[in-house]
């Protein structure tokens, strides 16, 4: 149904999802409909109102297989790796991991056929950048982007952050003429109508949990 889903805000923040296996692959997404969820996504708080972004939208279906093609390599260069003693790796025995799993596999097997794809694009490289500025840039991305996947959400679509291709970062660039020595993509993605729209609150930690009061020593409550 298009328009507006009838959601509360809580409901909204809890139930938009990382989608994959539902994209309805075959039904197209206008243009027009991007660039509202975009404007929504524009009003974020961001550091000191700057607006230090750029947005590539991309629906031409040539230049999807290309960018496919990338976050494909991209995908099996994160298989092939080798982590480092002490490094971080990813807790595979938590519930619900093998549906996840499967749900990655999917994305990667039909990103082509995703009706428009998202670049979010930060104008500065950040690979020896200061922590602070490191934060101030991402503190500004980050809820830009979540701003658009819940305006997706509350219209019936859906999307998922994905990160894969920045092992390929660089032929990303080239392929879509991003100046890769001044400018950062903060991730690659899929918006499409979803197939349904039941979607439900995941499985989380309780913040009682994990929450420490006053200082690292706190004890949770």
């Amino acid at each position: 149904m298009d328009g507006y889903l009838n959601l509360g805000l809580d409901e909204l923040l809890m139930t938009t999802r990382s989608v994959r296996k539902r994209l309805d692959l075959g039904r197209p997404v206008p243009r027009e409909l991007i660039t509202e969820c975009l404007d929504v996504a524009f009003q974020a708080p961001n550091g000191s109102n700057q607006e230090h972004w750029d947005w590539i939208v991309i629906d031409d279906p040539d230049l999807r297989l290309a960018v496919a093609e990338i976050y494909r390599g991209g995908m099996q260069d994160q298989i092939d790796r080798v982590v480092p003693p002490g490094g971080p790796r990813a807790d595979y025995t938590r519930p619900g991991q093998p549906a996840i799993s499967s749900s990655v596999m999917h994305l990667r097997e039909h990103l082509h056929q995703v009706p428009a794809l998202l670049v979010p694009v930060i104008p500065w490289r950040m690979d020896n950048a200061t922590i602070f500025l490191q934060a101030s840039l991402w503190g500004s991305i980050l809820p830009a982007v979540w701003n658009f996947m819940l305006a997706l959400r509350a219209r019936g679509l859906g999307s998922a952050w994905t990160t894969i291709h920045l092992h390929r970062e660089q032929a990303m660039a080239e392929l879509l003429g991003i100046p890769f020595d001044t400018h950062t993509q903060a991730g690659l993605f899929p918006i499409a109508w979803t197939v349904g729209t039941d979607f439900k609150a995941a499985s989380r930690t309780p913040a009682a949990d994990t929450v420490r009061w006053n200082s690292w020593g706190g004890q949770p409550t």
